[in-house]
């Protein structure tokens, strides 16, 4: 059963999955998706046709502003922020420029992802980290800016070499 808390704003035309779980103060714009066994964390702001995939866990204070895409099973640690100009300015016109985090990729607390970059399937970006790279799949980044440091498996531990070689239980 899907829970909206009643301090959520869920605009008009938002398309909500089966157990989505929107919690405290967040706010849903038009046209957005959310698929089925996704958690939307505390003040959390989803933007206008933002997709968001099924069993996806978005943390508390996350702005997802539009042009994001999250495919299914991606993890969004506290406080991450998703850029998508840029050139951004208070005046004239903008391009709003894409961003796709592939199935299963994690983003660490307070990371920022520069638009325009795609994060690949199960990769992991470290707390604090500044995406300004497309990330491979499987891929461990880290830093300002973020590079690669190693690779992780499936499950998130790390492996010398990339690709789904988990053997983890």
């Amino acid at each position: 059963m899907t829970f909206v808390h009643p301090t959520a704003v869920v605009e008009d035309d938002v398309v909500l999955g089966d157990e989505v779980r929107v919690w405290h103060f967040v706010h849903i714009r038009r046209g957005a998706r959310l698929g089925d066994r996704t958690q939307v964390g505390k003040s959390c702001y989803v933007d206008a046709d933002v997709q968001i995939g099924a069993g996806c866990k978005i943390q508390n204070f996350v702005s997802l502003y539009q042009g994001v895409t999250l495919e299914d099973d991606v993890f969004v640690g506290p406080s991450v922020t998703f850029t998508n100009d840029l050139r951004p300015r208070a005046f004239g016109s903008w391009e709003c420029v894409p961003t796709v985090v592939r199935k299963g990729a994690a983003l660490g607390a307070n990371s920022t992802v520069v638009c325009g970059n795609e994060i690949g399937q199960y990769a992991m970006v470290a707390a604090g980290s500044v995406v300004t790279h497309s990330v491979g799949d499987y891929e461990l980044v880290a830093g300002v800016p973020a590079r690669r440091i190693g690779f992780v498996c499936r499950c998130g531990r790390s492996v010398t070499e990339p690709g789904d070689g988990c053997s983890h239980s």
